[in-house]
């Protein structure tokens, strides 16, 4: 059995669960150490079985060799599960209440009858997730060199007259021919104005002379993300713009310096907070100052005034402080940093250079 396997049961037995359902495609690739899709996975102390259709079944056979078998959808999946569970004599069957629509959760139940219970359950796997592997951050650290390479090309591209949607779409034919599967996430291009929107969708906007250019941009390299943000600027920058963009590199710094094993998560999200409204723009930072990035662009943990995590070895998230003055133009720094044993590493840094 393999070991985030094993891992897992371990987890199950400490919650008295005696399986557990899995229908979010990030945490079966996550257990099966595939890219998984249009699949359920059940796990059990007696079986773990893994069920996809008729489009899946050839291509998934040898990969769940030593970790699960494998039933074929013919009918309604939530009743074969249903069955499945039944035939494990399973009692307690948990669930991941934030991934599981409720109209499933209704038809496993109908299914199941009486006698069986499914149990909601938050952060049992993604939990897990939080600590990568070596195999993983060699994948993230691949995704990252791709996401470099572009921001590099991408200089060359902007230009006045430029629209935001052309620079997005260089930017993706040009990832998927250095070897990504693709965008990690829909590619933000933001100019001017547009730039104080941190989800901005890039649009027909010609780029101007002296506008800040924004963009944030990560790349899938065979299930693993990456995110960067980048500020580029056509024409010699005002003072104001200078003085923004000086504050979060300086917020930004400030927080990655703290970072090290056993450190609450909140202390570092304050660090930067704290900065930035010493300097007098605290209400113009409006999110988090990052997330955990692995097989998800935005998984745990979370750098947030909110989490009560601590950091330990192994995870990996973003640092992104951020102004956005409205009407005018928004600044946004975001780096991806690995915790290691005795400090941090900035595993986008070699992207400054």
């Amino acid at each position: 059995m393999r070991a985030r396997l094993q891992k897992f049961l371990s987890r199950l037995k400490q919650e008295n669960l005696d399986g557990f359902i899995i229908s979010s495609p990030a945490n079966i690739s996550y257990l099966s150490e595939f890219n998984s899709c249009d699949a359920y996975l059940l796990v059990s102390k007696k079986e773990t079985v893994y069920f996809t259709d008729s489009r899946y079944i050839e291509d998934v056979k040898p990969r769940l060799k030593g970790l699960a078998s494998l039933k074929k959808i013919n009918g309604s999946v939530f009743e074969i599960i249903a069955d499945t569970c039944r035939d494990l004599s399973l009692k307690r069957v948990g669930f991941e209440e934030r991934q599981m629509p409720y109209a499933e959760y209704k038809k496993i139940k109908q299914y199941l009858g009486s006698g069986a219970y499914l149990i909601p359950t938050y952060n049992l796997l993604e939990g897990l997730r939080q600590v990568k592997a070596a195999r993983e951050i060699e994948k993230i650290r691949a995704a990252l060199k791709i996401t470099g390479l572009a921001l590099q090309f991408i200089k060359t591209f902007i230009k006045p007259g430029i629209k935001e949607l052309e620079i997005a779409a260089e930017l993706e034919r040009f990832i998927r021919y250095q070897g990504a599967i693709g965008a990690a996430f829909d590619i933000i291009v933001a100019s001017g104005p547009n730039s104080v929107y941190p989800h901005h969708r890039p649009g027909p906007k010609k780029i101007k002379q002296g506008e800040a250019v924004l963009i944030d941009i990560g790349v899938d390299y065979f299930g693993y993300k990456s995110d960067l943000t980048r500020a580029f600027f056509l024409d010699k920058i005002n003072s104001l713009t200078r003085r923004i963009y000086e504050i979060v590199l300086k917020a930004q710094a400030k927080a990655i310096a703290k970072i090290r094993p056993g450190k609450p998560i909140a202390e570092i999200d304050a660090l930067a907070r704290n900065y930035i409204a010493a300097k007098g723009y605290a209400k113009f930072f409006s999110h988090s100052l990052g997330h955990g990035i692995g097989l998800e662009t935005h998984e745990a943990p979370s750098i947030s005034p909110k989490s009560d995590g601590i950091l330990v070895p192994g995870m990996v998230f973003t640092v992104e402080p951020a102004i956005y003055l409205p009407g005018r133009f928004g600044i946004r720094i975001e780096d991806m940093v690995l915790v290691t044993r005795k400090g941090c590493e900035v595993l986008s840094g070699f992207i400054h250079k």
